[in-house]
């Protein structure tokens, strides 16, 4: 009986034919390389190809800029130095819909961007008088306390600009929203770093 079964399989294996030639692995999916954050600049805008970004299943804003202000201090041989940036983060910002996305919505996204300049050049502005009497052997929480302050007036700002605009649907607002930022940028302009 055995060896009728193995004749069985056997006739099986030879109609079925040769066996497949083992294929090569897939390569695996890579993931596309995150965009690098944009600088501030006062010469480079916002364009609609640099929100990269998806929103959420939830998200029902039209649009979201991400951007950040980074602060850095450090003490060499005792003497204090600083650094602020403002950066967009493409990958975090986005567009619901852009294919539909009007001019006067990316006006009011970069007008985020330009915010978080302006709050940028105050923290810059701080940390010089900050500088003055910085004492290196307790840094960190004196620099703390400077940042956390320019940080709450920034975040506090933003939400007032939405609110105030109607997230830039009130084109009033928005139109003086612009002018007062652009003349706070411009008196704070010895603090830019372009």
């Amino acid at each position: 009986m055995l060896s009728f079964l193995i004749s069985i399989l056997t006739a099986a294996v030879l109609l079925q034919g040769p066996a497949p030639k083992p294929q090569p692995a897939a390569a695996p999916a890579t993931k596309p390389v995150p965009a690098p954050p944009i600088p501030w600049s006062a010469t480079r805008r916002l364009t609609m190809a640099d929100f990269q970004g998806h929103p959420g299943l939830s998200d029902r804003l039209a649009a979201l800029t991400s951007a950040d202000i980074k602060s850095n201090a450090a003490c060499r041989d005792f003497v204090f130095s600083s650094t602020v940036t403002a950066a967009f983060d493409p990958n975090t910002s986005w567009f619901q819909n852009p294919k539909t996305a009007s001019e006067a919505l990316l006006r009011h996204e970069q007008l985020h961007f330009d915010i978080t300049e302006a709050y940028a050049r105050i923290m810059r502005q701080k940390l010089v008088a900050f500088a003055a009497k910085a004492d290196c052997n307790k840094l960190q929480p004196a620099f703390n306390n400077v940042t956390k302050a320019v940080y709450a007036a920034w975040d506090n700002e933003q939400n007032r600009y939405d609110a105030e605009t109607g997230h830039g649907l009130n084109a009033v607002r928005q139109a003086f929203w612009e002018k007062q930022t652009q003349l706070k940028l411009e008196q704070l302009k010895a603090f830019a770093v372009e």
